[in-house]
């Protein structure tokens, strides 16, 4: 995708999460070669569903993030 493309794509994300409310919220995506992750806070799956479906946004699977690392982890 190109810079443009990117744009778009989080302005309808950025819309959708606008029409459903402040129960979910963005954080941030990572882009691979072939695959974007996005995280965000979300009450349950269904508001990440309905998020994906609104915004015709491909949504292949969900996963809760149960705990955070990083490194200060370490210490």
């Amino acid at each position: 995708m190109s810079a443009d493309e990117f744009k778009a794509a989080a302005q309808n994300s950025c819309s959708v999460i606008k029409e459903l409310g402040p129960q979910i919220q963005w954080l941030e995506s990572f882009v691979t070669d072939n695959k974007v992750f996005c995280v965000f806070i979300a009450p349950n799956e269904e508001m990440i569903r309905k998020h994906a479906e609104k915004g015709s946004i491909p949504l292949n699977s969900v996963r809760q993030i149960k705990r955070t690392i990083d490194p200060s982890t370490a210490e």
